[in-house]
């Protein structure tokens, strides 16, 4: 690995075990065995090295929401091959989707919170639009797409934090009864 991957990984692991600000430079650079300056070449700042952790994370992740939300008239199979997507990215992305899930519930103001808006906002725009063009088949739904998009992905949040807490494990079970939670939260 190269000193940018290297910083890359080591910061996305401290953060992930311990949050973004509760970490400095020094605990990073310690970890990755590289000089501060070494840092500020490669990212300019530590926002400058949690921009490129948000932004080399989340591309795949959004590419994986839009392929998997793709609406086919058919609300509950785009859900079950949505949350399994979504189910599958978090296996294979622990750290940063444990990091992630930190930053959608940092304060406002952080500096952390406005590095992530953007890809919380692209990320509900995707659901968002995966609701309204569910709403044009299924009467009971129109204009709810923004509530249900914001209802579906905390439940997926839920289901993801607690098994990467080891308290549940992620099986084609779970993923059935939690789009059976929610779709009967949507018919009833």
């Amino acid at each position: 690995m190269d000193n940018n991957s290297i910083i890359l990984y080591c910061a996305l692991e401290l953060f992930a075990k311990k949050g973004y600000d509760a970490i400095g430079v020094q605990e990073i650079v310690d970890a990755a065995g590289i000089t501060k300056p070494t840092l500020y070449h490669y990212f300019g700042s530590k926002r400058g090295l949690l921009d490129s952790i948000i932004a080399e994370n989340s591309a795949k992740m959004i590419t994986m929401a839009e392929q998997s939300a793709e609406y086919k008239h058919d609300i509950t199979n785009t859900l079950n091959k949505l949350t399994f997507a979504y189910f599958n990215f978090a296996q294979k992305h622990k750290l940063f989707y444990r990091f992630f899930l930190s930053l959608w519930f940092a304060p406002p103001e952080s500096e952390s919170y406005s590095a992530v808006l953007p890809v919380m906002q692209r990320q509900h725009k995707i659901l968002s639009d995966l609701f309204y063009q569910a709403s044009q088949d299924h009467g009971n739904m129109k204009g709810r797409h923004e509530i249900y998009a914001s209802t579906y992905i905390g439940m997926v949040n839920t289901y993801i934090g607690i098994a990467l807490n080891g308290f549940i494990k992620i099986d084609d079970q779970l993923v059935y009864r939690l789009v059976h939670q929610f779709m009967h939260g949507i018919f009833s």
